[in-house]
């Protein structure tokens, strides 16, 4: 009892009250607001959305599997790439290569482009892409018992390569400048306001449903052993599980989470790039769950939502310095507040005081 009374909050997260704040972001996103924000705004609530549910899939593999997964920025640009290179082929029209493979190269475009023209083949590519890049490079690093700092610099190598390579590729990928210019979204006028909203509905849908899944995953068994894991991997194998395939189940599903959101980024921001890839992007993914809280199930998405919201709002005031009121916003709460913006609620309510114990001290 006395466990429960002080952290009733973290309690009823793990239980049903978790399932009430999807309900009440499902809520909040869904139908406030599209009712009260302005087309612009939305837009960029929709850019949130997507780094939000890359950031719930890090809360996943972090905060439950205690593993730093510095380079989700790979798995972003996957699923954005995917996607952008459908609606490239889709406003070229059939036949005909992109354009800036005209501008860039000879005009002929590489074969690993052509069944990007079917809308089926990249969604199931989005998914399945990440998946076995996840699985071969989880499997690879995982199963040597790669852990720590090891493990978080191996993924940011692996986000510093990526982006290199995107860089590189300029008549295959159109280089530092990415790929942009979507006119359509499988058939739907990107003009059009309310094709807008329709897509922004389906981001905002996807974080619903990315967070059901974790939600659902917390309170299974693999959600305690992946707990487990984190907390003490010995006991885990000494029990006969093997910890690397716990592991390698969160980290192919935070893949995935990643190159959903990158997918739906690209024709909500009409661009994709190297910089939304790179190292830098996963840092700035990883302070946002960091901020929300890695260990909770809203605190990632929210904390991602936070980030968005804060770069965009401190940009439009301070368009010179608005990176060091956000580094200094990250350094005060790693400082004071290191579990995230999500356990400021517990903390406050185990600080209140109890009647029931003032009853009881009274009586003794």
């Amino acid at each position: 009892m006395s466990a429960a009374r002080r952290t009733p909050l973290a309690t009823a997260l793990r239980g049903w009250g978790g399932l009430l704040g999807i309900a009440l972001l499902a809520l909040a996103l869904l139908v406030v607001a599209p009712a009260v924000l302005s087309d612009f705004r939305l837009g960029n609530l929709g850019k949130y959305c997507c780094w939000a549910i890359a950031a719930v899939g890090i809360g996943l593999a972090w905060g439950r599997g205690g593993m730093l997964v510095m380079g989700q920025g790979v798995f972003f640009g996957i699923g954005g790439y995917a996607m952008a290179m459908h609606l490239k082929l889709e406003a070229a029209g059939p036949g005909n290569v992109p354009d800036f493979m005209q501008l860039y190269g000879d005009g002929t475009m590489p074969g690993w482009w052509e069944p990007f023209r079917s809308g089926a083949f990249t969604l199931v590519a989005i998914v399945v892409l990440p998946a076995l890049v996840a699985l071969v490079l989880g499997y690879a690093i995982l199963k040597r018992r790669v852990r720590g700092a090891y493990f978080a610099i191996l993924n940011q190598a692996l986000a510093v390569t990526f982006a290199t390579l995107l860089v590189a590729t300029i008549k295959q990928t159109g280089g530092f400048n990415g790929l942009n210019s979507f006119p359509t979204f499988f058939g739907y006028n990107l003009y059009d306001p309310v094709n807008k909203q329709m897509i922004y509905s389906i981001a905002a849908g996807l974080l619903i449903a990315c967070l059901l899944v974790v939600w659902h995953l917390g309170r299974s068994r693999f959600g305690e052993l992946l707990v487990a894991t984190r907390d003490a991997e010995e006991r885990v194998r000494f029990l006969g599980h093997d910890p690397a395939n716990i592991k390698l189940v969160a980290f192919v599903a935070a893949a995935v989470m990643a190159s959903i959101g990158g997918a739906m980024f690209a024709p909500i921001a009409g661009i994709i790039s190297p910089s939304d890839v790179n190292a830098a992007a996963s840092i700035l993914l990883i302070a946002g769950v960091a901020l929300g809280g890695r260990a909770s199930l809203l605190g990632p998405a929210l904390g991602a939502i936070a980030v968005g919201y804060g770069q965009s709002a401190l940009s439009e005031s301070f368009p010179n310095h608005w990176s060091y009121f956000q580094g200094a916003l990250f350094i005060v709460v790693i400082l004071l507040i290191p579990a995230g913006l999500a356990s400021l609620p517990p903390r406050l309510w185990a600080a209140l005081p109890r009647r029931g114990r003032t009853r009881k001290a009274a009586t003794a």
